[in-house]
């Protein structure tokens, strides 16, 4: 059976978009999944995104297989793809939407909320952070503590590390020189320590001032990515509680910038790009 899809990116962490509006469950099984996601005998992804039918009170479902097959439970820079791919599809069915729009989309995380801008850009609400231990989760310390500068020994040191869940488990660490960090080496042990029991996406985060951080991530199921929409909210998150940096601020992921929000309210808003790479079909 032959398979349409789009390839889009969010600052360089690309994805396979396919219009799977007809039936509930994916059309691909994390292995065909995999097999695309391959960069030497694929077509060359992060993961593949599925739009899929509303459920409850939402426009649309998103499920998403990461490249290594493992199902995440969303993902901020592939949400701001999706919310481009939509667009696109409900316009070449005769119905664009009017700027700005937003779209509300069901995802293992809960509701998520992607806002398509008229400059192109995509303001996402991300909702709530959660920061009790037993909602990233962790065993670092009781249940119903938050993880904030915890101790944790990862490759022979001592990590001071905090943990956000921003609709997926990430932790959290601040280093002095981002670039010099041995990622594909750290990454790993980050996450498959057996303090996350669901694994954790990492991210190594560089103070350059208050409204500035600089990031690179390690993200779970794709390893080393340009960018990562949910590990940037958790990076500001992370910096304000502990006092390193204000409740808004760029950071700066080696795709490009992401635009950070953490509001009076409690949400937290990303902004930034996504853009359509090429569209294609294969046999699933």
């Amino acid at each position: 059976m032959a398979v349409e899809f789009v390839k889009y990116h969010g600052l360089g962490n690309d994805f396979i978009l396919i219009d799977n509006r007809h039936q509930p469950e994916p059309v691909w099984q994390p292995e065909q999944a995999m097999r695309w996601c391959d960069r030497n005998r694929g077509i060359g992804a992060d993961g593949v995104i599925f739009a899929l039918p509303a459920q409850r009170d939402t426009d649309y479902t998103m499920r998403i297989f990461n490249a290594d097959g493992s199902e995440p439970e969303m993902c901020g820079n592939g949400i701001r793809c999706l919310a481009r791919f939509l667009d696109a599809l409900e316009s070449a069915e005769g119905h664009p939407p009017t700027l700005p729009h937003a779209y509300r989309i069901h995802t293992l995380g809960g509701t998520i909320t992607p806002e398509l801008q008229p400059d192109g850009q995509v303001k996402v609400d991300m909702g709530v952070p959660k920061l009790l231990a037993q909602d990233i989760p962790t065993t670092l310390v009781a249940r119903e503590q938050k993880v904030i500068d915890q101790m944790l020994r990862v490759a022979g040191q001592t990590w001071e590390v905090t943990g956000v869940n921003i609709g997926n488990p990430h932790c959290v660490t601040f280093v002095e020189d981002v670039a010099e960090l041995p990622l594909v080496t750290l990454g790993p042990q980050f996450e498959y320590h057996p303090a996350f029991p669901q694994r954790v996406n990492t991210e190594f985060i560089q103070i350059i001032g208050p409204k500035h951080l600089k990031m690179r991530v390690w993200e779970r199921g794709a390893g080393a990515t340009l960018a990562c929409g949910t590990g940037a909210c958790a990076a500001l998150v992370a910096a304000a509680l502990t006092g390193r940096c204000d409740r808004t601020a760029t950071v700066e992921l080696p795709g490009g910038p992401l635009q950070i929000e953490w509001s009076a309210n409690n949400r937290i808003y990303m902004t930034g790009p996504a853009e359509r790479v090429f569209q294609g079909q294969v046999e699933a």
